[in-house]
């Protein structure tokens, strides 16, 4: 009988040792990351490599479109990160353009054809900000063009000291995100003067500011579809404990590393 306990103990200890080494393996192998632009800060890359020991980022922005989607290829994830405003054309209002910011529509292209490279692979795509919007756009929705002009809000969206620009949000229950963050609501930090207006097809909303405007989205029935996720506010910029921030880097990377395997 003592035979028998001591082996049950060895068998034991072994498979821990095994899984032990099994994760260590999962974090060594290469992680890579395409980033549909990154800045100069490298804060949306260096916020998944808190999660993951060996995740390679790379900025497809500079390489041009063919090569950016070449490149996309090779990777296990897509990265839409924050930045210019998209070009109301791309949503049936050209003529509001004279209410955005800074437009690039190269990036608006580039971004565009790396969602529907990224798409056809079944790609896990994570969105940010502007990530979120053309994301929001891609599957047919539409934007506010200006928040502050055209949507009765007292929220703070942006302020020119951005990196206090914080606002509550509500976490929708029965959605991915609400599943993933364990929260029904947090203060985030974001920066936008735009956002979802009409949603686009196939996506459903999973959390709101406190004027009700579309703070994240996933899918709406997500089956056997490849990851995707987007939010309005900048995890990369928050605490890396917050509900609202590190569980998404890490399930973003998780489904990354799925994906690797499998492909």
């Amino acid at each position: 009988m003592k035979r028998i306990y001591i082996y049950l103990v060895l068998l034991l200890a072994g498979a821990v040792i095994f899984s032990a080494c099994e994760n260590r393996l999962q974090q060594t192998k290469e992680l890579r990351i395409a980033v549909s632009k990154e800045g100069s800060t490298l804060n949306y890359s260096n916020w998944l490599k808190r999660y993951h020991q060996n995740v390679r980022w790379f900025d497809l922005y500079p390489l041009g479109i063919d090569s950016a989607l070449s490149l996309l290829e090779t990777c296990d994830g897509l990265l839409l990160t924050g930045g210019e405003d998209v070009f109301p054309g791309r949503y049936g209002k050209a003529a509001d353009t004279v209410a955005c910011g800074t437009i690039n529509t190269y990036r608006d292209s580039l971004e565009f054809a790396l969602i529907g490279t990224a798409r056809a692979a079944e790609m896990p795509v994570f969105g940010i900000c502007r990530g979120e919007q053309i994301l929001n756009i891609y599957f047919g929705g539409t934007l506010y063009v200006d928040i502050p002009t055209v949507y009765d809000s007292t929220v703070a969206h942006r302020q020119k000291d951005w990196r206090n620009c914080y606002h509550p949000v509500t976490v929708l229950e029965n959605t991915q995100l609400f599943a993933l963050a364990g929260v029904r609501s947090g203060d985030v930090t974001s920066n936008h003067h735009q956002g979802i207006e009409v949603l686009g097809d196939g996506l459903r909303v999973s959390a709101l500011a406190a004027d009700s405007l579309p703070e994240a989205i996933e899918w709406a029935q997500p089956g056997e579809k490849a990851f995707l996720m987007a939010v309005q506010w900048h995890p990369e910029r928050m605490d890396t404990l917050h509900p609202l921030s590190a569980p998404l880097a890490k399930k973003f990377l998780e489904e990354a590393v799925r994906y690797g395997k499998n492909h």
